[in-house]
């Protein structure tokens, strides 16, 4: 009995310190930048939708603000281009015997190429071009590439206000067709989109594609018939099926033929290829989709390194 008295107690075992994510999680805390849930993601994205329009906007505003004729510049350099195309592919190559409405023709291609080859350029640096930015806020990064999609759409409509002027001068009348260019340019806009996240998040990693890329727009450029017809050509050469096919579900040729088709009165339906309006559709969707979630998966890791 006297030794059971005294035995001393056992003394009671320290309580365990939590754990650094147990404390994160008791106080609300997360990893600073990590990368969100997609619907998180997709939220804080629309909640900047704002802030996405008025960027895209002053990016427009100052692209041309040191030159004199200003916003002038952003319908010039597309008719520029199309004048040297139209002398050198029309003129010299005569590719303009084969296609009726020449000139609404080119300038229509051109303009609808530009739209996307300007998206494709911009978004190649929009993480790379923006570091700055990138790494003093915090907030989606999808809003870069996306916004600067938004000014080239901006710059386009711009254009399409003289591209009517030009189809009326050369005789072509607006018709109901006209409503569908509207469609058209939304699933190009979300192709674009879809693009330029694909090429922000390989340009922020590799800032040498954006060297690259122009050599690239240009031999694509060539192969989706802004100067000449591709339904012309395929009809006169004997060419392999596939290739044929190739050129034919080409997403930039796609969304010309369906602004042309649009716009254009002797461009009838039988030169469209066949089912183009799904072609772009499904086009759209895996480039905007695809380019999302590419995109989405390294958000962490912009602006690092």
């Amino acid at each position: 009995m006297s030794q059971a008295l005294d035995t001393p107690p056992h003394p009671t075992p320290p309580a365990a310190e939590p754990s650094p994510a147990e404390l994160a999680a008791r106080h609300g805390l997360t990893v600073s930048g990590a990368r969100p849930s997609l619907p998180a993601y997709v939220g804080q994205l629309w909640r900047r939708r704002h802030f996405i329009t008025a960027f895209a906007t002053a990016r427009l505003t100052a692209q041309y603000s040191q030159a004199k004729l200003g916003q002038v510049w952003q319908v010039m350099t597309p008719l520029l281009n199309a004048a040297v195309y139209y002398f050198i592919f029309g003129v010299l190559m005569d590719t303009r015997r084969d296609v009726e409405d020449y000139v609404p023709f080119l300038v229509t291609g051109v303009f609808v190429f530009t739209f996307t080859q300007a998206s494709v350029m911009a978004g190649t640096r929009a993480i790379s071009g923006s570091l700055g930015l990138v790494r003093a806020l915090h907030f989606p990064r999808a809003s870069l590439p996306v916004s600067y999609c938004l000014q080239q759409l901006q710059q386009l409509l711009f254009s399409m206000c003289a591209l009517a002027v030009i189809l009326l001068c050369f005789g072509v009348p607006p018709t109901v067709y006209w409503l569908l260019a509207p469609p058209a340019l939304a699933l190009q806009f979300t192709f674009n989109t879809g693009l330029a996240l694909v090429m922000a998040r390989l340009g922020s990693r590799t800032p040498d594609i954006a060297q690259l890329m122009p050599f690239v727009l240009r031999t694509w450029m060539y192969a989706s018939g802004v100067m000449w017809s591709i339904d012309a050509v395929l009809a006169d050469r004997n060419l392999p099926h596939a290739l044929k096919v190739l050129l034919e579900c080409n997403p930039a040729a796609v969304y010309i033929d369906l602004m042309r088709f649009a716009l254009i009165d002797s461009y009838s339906y039988d030169r469209l290829p066949h089912l183009a309006w799904a072609w772009a559709a499904g086009w759209a969707l895996l480039a905007g989709a695809g380019g999302f979630l590419y995109f989405w998966k390294a958000e962490e890791t912009y602006g690092r390194g």
